[in-house]
């Protein structure tokens, strides 16, 4: 039977597709940033807060399709103890970008298997962003090229295309940062038999 992936993200369809699964997206109706909000007041870090919203989508879509296996994915962002959300607009996006400007960020990203609302496996993967010190020139190239691709990303980037400038240094898995640590997440459907071993 088909996997079901708990997102519209075309990145995370992608490598779920180039990883050789048949995947039918439904996305998760929930209210991520109400979630989000309520686990960081009651303590929790940004990692659990990706992998918990990531066992959030899961659990939301599996409820309505008995049976069937389903990926949810999220993924947080953090510099320092700020935490990021994706961007309103671009006049946001851009502000988000001089603060990581010469620093360092953190990307969680969450990935659940999910059936009939239990959970089957749930991790979370880590990548440290070493964002370069770019200037401004740079930026409003980079953000009149980007214009409304910019708002698809926490990170304002899409680290497969133009968004890999902004770096000069990654401590992490290239899957974590495109949103699902793929490696984790292919060991379990092998483990729970749902991929060839």
């Amino acid at each position: 039977m088909k996997l079901v992936l708990a997102s519209k993200s075309p990145a995370r369809a992608a490598m779920l597709a180039g990883a050789g699964l048949d995947v039918e997206l439904v996305p998760a109706a929930i209210d991520e940033r109400a979630l989000d909000e309520a686990w960081t007041a009651a303590g929790h870090g940004p990692a659990q807060v990706a992998r918990l919203l990531a066992e959030e989508k899961a659990k939301a879509v599996s409820l309505s399709m008995p049976g069937r296996v389903v990926i949810g994915a999220d993924q947080t962002l953090a510099l320092g103890h700020r935490r990021y959300s994706k961007p309103k607009d671009v006049t946001e996006a851009r502000d988000h970008l001089i603060s990581f400007r010469g620093r360092i960020h953190h990307l969680h990203s969450g990935v659940a298997l999910v059936r009939d609302g239990a959970v089957l496996f749930a991790t979370v993967g880590s990548a440290a962003m070493h964002v370069r010190a770019f200037s401004d020139a740079f930026l409003d190239t980079y953000v009149a090229t980007m214009g409304d691709q910019i708002l698809g990303s926490v990170g304002c980037y899409q680290f497969e295309g133009l968004g890999i400038q902004l770096f000069d240094r990654i401590d992490g898995d290239y899957y974590t940062i495109l949103g699902m640590p793929l490696l984790a997440l292919l060991a379990a459907l092998r483990r729970e038999g749902l991929a060839e071993t």
